[in-house]
């Protein structure tokens, strides 16, 4: 197959990259430890051996990645559960937009559903700040994921926006590949999912000539993804609370920090919801709008789909009365639920020290309660799940 020079940046590995960063990945000083955790019990020569001889980048996303996430749901899930599947042909190409909670498991979650359902995996959205060290990049690449730079002057944004739009279009129209990425940049910190108008403006940087055109070519789908334990809640909580006071700094090594934490912590039950793709009738109701308005309109659309499809758990209510000092849902938890949540209240207490408890907790109680209003505000109250 005939490559395309021009993404060579930003691009996953070619199928010829791949024996070669498989030798390096098996080869590495943190291999030991990967392999212990996706094929315990097995000798780890033996899985180096297998790693080593991997040709391709299926090969790797089948007998590693798919097993890796088949651990982590085994060793840190209650239930992982998924909806909406039924909407999507595993023939056709799709742009997955999704709410975004965790650094790692929301696009490479999403990758065993898409399996498991007969369909090809996606391409998957990599910030530039996570692909450091060569392992790292190695195992990134191999797993189609593909670079995005965040942050720069005006001028640089605008130059890798556009050639990110140029790149999805290409990924789905020609090489005829799904794509993930997330509704934002960064991970959601406080609970309120909401889509960034200037990720639509990206997406239509590439067709300027026609925004409806723009958009129904890439075959956008909403995913809604709920953890019934916040992904990295203590962690977002503390960085919420740092950044009242000042712009916010990350820490050497936090990134790693949160996706380590993001794997390992448990998140009870998970559920992916795979929501009404946006179709061309749909986007044909913004059409005399102006190009802003327009984006914002799309962005509302998206909102709309993935709250509406959110699922809230035992502790999204919990955290609503605790923070609001009512008894509104008290009947959607029982008194065993309410003092777990509080006993995961409790780990705040090691920061009392150094922080504003009440502030802090109040953060806390957001990053839970958030949903539940964020859905209330959309009207779907009835739809949510106990």
């Amino acid at each position: 197959m005939k490559h395309n020079s021009a993404f060579d940046d930003i691009r996953p590995y070619y199928e010829e990259e791949i024996p070669q960063a498989m030798k390096r990945i098996a080869a590495s000083r943190f291999f030991p430890l990967m392999a212990d955790y996706v094929f315990p019990g097995q000798n780890i020569e033996d899985v180096r051996r297998m790693v080593a001889a991997l040709q391709t980048t299926d090969d790797f996303q089948r007998k590693v990645m798919y097993l890796a996430n088949k651990q982590i749901i085994a060793r840190t899930t209650r239930e992982f559960t998924v909806d909406g599947m039924e909407q999507l042909c595993p023939k056709e190409k799709y742009l997955f937009v999704s709410n975004h909670r965790d650094i790692m498991l929301d696009a490479s979650l999403l990758q065993n559903v898409l399996v498991e359902h007969g369909h090809d995996t996606a391409q998957i959205t990599f910030g530039a700040n996570l692909m450091r060290g060569e392992t790292v990049i190695d195992i990134g690449r191999s797993n189609k994921m593909f670079r995005v730079e965040r942050g720069g002057n005006m001028k640089d944004f605008y130059k890798s926006s556009l050639h990110l739009s140029e790149y999805i279009r290409y990924i789905l129209t020609e090489s005829r590949e799904s794509v993930w990425i997330a509704q934002r940049n960064g991970r959601t910190k406080n609970g309120i999912d909401k889509t960034d108008q200037g990720i639509i403006k990206m997406f239509c940087m590439s067709r300027a000539d026609d925004k409806i055109a723009a958009l129904s070519e890439l075959h956008i789908v909403p995913v809604s993804v709920s953890y019934e334990w916040e992904s990295c809640d203590v962690l977002k909580s503390l960085e919420l609370y740092e950044s009242q006071f000042a712009k916010y700094t990350k820490k050497p090594g936090e990134d790693l920090n949160s996706i380590l934490t993001g794997i390992t912590q448990q998140k009870g039950r998970v559920h992916f919801e795979i929501c009404r793709p946006l179709t061309e009738e749909d986007l044909w109701q913004f059409a005399g709008m102006t190009n802003n308005d327009y984006h914002k309109a799309v962005a509302r659309l998206l909102d709309e789909r993935i709250i509406g499809s959110y699922r809230l758990f035992p502790n999204n209510f919990i955290a609503y009365d605790l923070r609001y000092g009512t008894r509104k849902f008290a009947d959607r938890y029982t008194k065993a639920e309410k003092e777990n949540f509080e006993a995961r209240l409790d780990r705040l207490s090691m920061y009392e020290s150094t922080c504003d408890m009440d502030k802090l907790t109040d953060i806390f109680l957001g990053i839970y309660s958030n949903p539940v209003v964020s859905k209330q505000n959309l009207g779907k109250h009835d739809e949510t799940h106990s």
